[in-house]
């Protein structure tokens, strides 16, 4: 596993150059992304170096976050999304203090998700209610591995990010085939030149196996379309308004959710 220590120095630099880049290129909406980060990164990091506590807190705040996002961008109600959070924080701190567990705790996940449109008797809308909760579940549970995978996660996630940069970029560059009607913009170029990219991230933060590849060439980018796919059903633009100017935090996260899945599946 990957020491959070060893990171840190790889972080706080790229961090520095991506401010210096972002200053340079004197665009608002760039320069308002890296402030977002700059104040939540040396928080994400602290909660790393703190531990299974920390990264625990981390993923279980993520989580209720990001549920709320995706309650309202389905249109669930209140109570549904209520007892996804409890779900998924559920999953988390099993995770922390009974790993061998976590299949349990997925299971009374999703039995607690399906109770509330069943509890109401809701024929009209339970259906639509059960299918968003339990989509819900599976697609954020993963957070669970920021505390399985300690350094790892953090050091996927700097590679998932420098993969999505890297495509976003390069994509429309090099041109060619687009990648899903899901996201016209990206290109299969970008994503084999970001994925590239990522595993070379991975390998210089010292954390290149198989599994942390794959989840940087095929996790990643499935999630940004997973992500693509539910705001394109429902006519949004972004999961929220949490970042000003950079969406919310399912925006900031999608790749790395499967990403994450893809690692926990693989080991």
């Amino acid at each position: 596993m990957v020491s959070v220590e060893s990171l840190v120095p790889w972080i706080g630099g790229a961090l520095v150059i991506g401010g210096v880049a972002v200053l340079a290129s004197r665009r608002g909406e760039l320069i308002r992304r890296w402030l977002i980060w700059a104040g939540a990164v040396p928080v994400v990091v602290a909660l790393f170096w703190w531990g299974e506590p920390g990264t625990a807190l981390l993923a279980s705040v993520a989580g209720i976050v990001a549920a709320i996002e995706l309650g309202i961008l389905l249109g669930l109600r209140r109570e549904d999304v209520v007892v996804l959070g409890v779900a998924l924080v559920g999953v988390v701190g099993t995770s922390w203090l009974e790993p061998d567990l976590v299949l349990h705790a997925l299971g009374a996940g999703a039995l607690l998700v399906v109770a509330p449109p069943l509890l109401q008797g809701d024929a009209d809308e339970g259906l639509r209610r059960i299918s968003g909760g339990l989509l819900g579940l599976a697609w954020l549970a993963p957070l669970a591995g920021l505390v399985t995978l300690g350094g790892t996660a953090l050091a996927l996630f700097v590679a998932v990010s420098v993969a999505d940069i890297v495509a976003f970029f390069a994509g429309p560059r090099l041109g060619g085939p687009r990648l899903s009607p899901l996201s016209p913009a990206k290109r299969w170029s970008g994503l084999l030149v970001g994925a590239a990219a990522g595993i070379a991230v991975l390998a210089l933060l010292g954390a290149p196996t198989w599994p942390t590849a794959i989840a940087v060439a095929v996790g990643a980018p499935a999630g940004d379309l997973l992500e693509s796919l539910v705001k394109r059903g429902v006519r949004a633009k972004d999961s929220g308004t949490m970042m000003a100017g950079a969406g919310g935090l399912l925006d900031r996260i999608d790749s790395t959710l499967l990403a994450l899945a893809t690692v926990l599946l693989l080991s």
